[in-house]
């Protein structure tokens, strides 16, 4: 006779009711980017949100007020949701354009696999204005710190602080235009950048951010 307490261990254990929320409110958010990404902020609906979460209707207003709501969510979600990638993906040890290197290739393969990011960002800006100045307000934060601990490092030379926050938004907007360049091809789709323009942008970076070391 099979003992009970081995049968019980390798029985699969039952999620709480909290961790069958947050798979919901995920599900929720993840639907939501998914048609955002597909028909736009405009034309996201709750019964389109909620049949592709396949949750009822009535379910949506346990997590959210109302559709502006999960909107309003959807980028800061998708934004904590791409730092975790990058951060988890950046090799230990790596220092000064080698980092730059790699966390350009990580943010590149995050757009690979959520290819509705760039237009939730930029429509953002209309539909969900207050999670669109919090998303920017966050990734300059997280950067500019990034750069003043290269400073710190003795990776970068020659910028005061005034110019580091420039040199910041200066980066993050080269990024986002190599990525609506080169990050989609000719249908829309998300695709590998080509290893020529990752090389090109770290020659500008190795040129100059670091040049003066």
């Amino acid at each position: 006779m099979a003992d009970t307490n081995s049968l019980r261990s390798s029985q699969p254990r039952r999620r709480s009711r909290e961790e069958k929320a947050r798979e919901t409110y995920r599900s929720l958010l993840e639907a939501a980017a998914q048609v955002v990404g597909s028909d736009g902020y405009a034309d996201a609906s709750i019964s389109k949100i909620t049949q592709l979460a396949g949750v009822a209707q009535g379910t949506f207003y346990n997590y959210f007020e109302s559709r502006q709501d999960v909107l309003n969510r959807l980028l800061p979600y998708m934004g904590r949701q791409m730092l975790d990638h990058i951060a988890s993906a950046m090799p230990r040890g790596l220092t000064g354009p080698a980092r730059e290197e790699a966390r350009l290739r990580a943010f590149f393969a995050y757009l690979d696999t959520h290819p509705s990011f760039y237009r939730i960002l930029y429509e953002a800006e209309v539909f969900a204005p207050e999670a669109h100045a919090e998303h920017i307000r966050v990734l300059v934060k997280g950067y500019k710190g990034a750069l003043n601990r290269a400073v710190a490092r003795g990776e970068i030379g020659g910028f005061d602080e005034d110019e580091l926050e420039a040199v910041t938004y200066m980066l993050l907007a080269s990024r986002a235009y190599i990525a609506m360049r080169y990050a989609r091809n000719g249908d829309g789709h998300a695709g590998p950048v080509p290893d020529h323009v990752i090389q090109a942008y770290m020659k500008v970076l190795g040129r100059g951010l670091f040049s003066q070391a």
